[in-house]
């Protein structure tokens, strides 16, 4: 991945020094360090310069981005792919049921991170795995994919300052409350490595805000909107069962599996500024068949 960016120099950047600016532009202490190996990764006027030098104003700051480096431990897997957006920053991605993230014990070559290995070695690019948001294996629905070092930098900031939201679908059981907050904290259940619980004593603060968009008498099941304050595992889901409507499907939570095969949660909407150009961007991913088919009555 080559890309190459210009900052001519403006009043307000005069007498700044390039580390300091680039770190207000988002670049990453490693990635600056990377920059300054490179011959060519900091230059003004085609001679690179050090990230000590003050910037005058009409000097033209040339960045250059030359990765060459690959995820070699991700074996390129063709697969179907759902990209609901891409640019030479970044990937949307629509992911479906059944398909983990990235490789793990017992799933070396069919992940999320295979096939995005293979679509890039197709396009002849090098492909390092850089996911900014992680969906459950389960759990279908939109993630950001970063495309180079530059854009994962802004974007993991992005996720700890909560500059990006995520809106998610969820068939809950039962008829939920027309809207409201949970705040309860969230704690590893004693003896598993997985599975969550709500604990008030040793869990870490978690909040959800949810809102019951629908609700089918045929079922007895709700759709609901969630939007989370904080990321802690498994929270749509731990906070559902809490509030006493869990999702059905959930082999964790709910082993019901009489309406869906897995937990019925759906990453439904990003919105964030894009990385390098400071555009809004917003995607939405429709709600899948089988979360569809647990509400008969809801009009399409």
């Amino acid at each position: 991945m080559k890309k190459q960016l210009t900052y001519p120099v403006t009043h307000d950047m005069d007498g700044n020094k390039i580390e300091e600016f680039l770190r207000s532009r988002g670049y990453s202490k490693h990635l600056i360090i990377q920059l300054k190996l490179s011959p060519d990764g900091i230059t003004i006027g085609g001679e690179k310069v050090y990230v000590t030098h003050v910037l005058k104003e009409g000097e033209i700051l040339t960045i250059r981005l030359n990765e060459t480096d690959t995820s070699e431990n991700i074996v390129p897997t063709q697969m179907p792919l759902d990209i609901v957006y891409e640019d030479e920053d970044l990937f949307v991605i629509n992911k479906p049921a059944g398909l983990p993230i990235h490789p793990s014990q017992g799933h070396y070559d069919h992940t999320l991170a295979n096939g995005m290995a293979w679509y890039c070695a197709q396009h002849g690019e090098p492909f390092v795995y850089r996911a900014i948001n992680r969906l459950d294996r389960d759990t279908t629905g939109l993630l950001i994919l970063a495309r180079h070092s530059l854009s994962a930098a802004i974007l993991s900031e992005m996720v700890k300052n909560r500059q990006i939201h995520r809106e998610y679908l969820a068939v809950a059981t039962g008829k939920v409350p027309e809207s409201g907050v949970i705040d309860a904290p969230i704690s590893r259940v004693d003896g598993s490595t997985i599975e969550r619980c709500v604990d008030f004593d040793r869990g870490e603060a978690a909040r959800t805000h949810y809102r019951s968009v629908f609700y089918d008498p045929v079922t007895n099941c709700s759709l609901v909107s969630l939007k989370l304050e904080t990321g802690r595992t498994h929270q749509i889901r731990v906070h559902l069962k809490y509030l006493g409507h869990p999702l059905p499907g959930d082999f964790l939570y709910c082993p019901d599996f009489s309406l869906i095969r897995r937990q019925a949660l759906h990453s439904h909407k990003l919105t964030f500024l894009h990385p390098l150009s400071g555009e809004e961007m917003c995607f939405l991913a429709p709600l899948p068949a089988d979360m569809k088919a647990m509400l008969p009555s809801m009009i399409p």
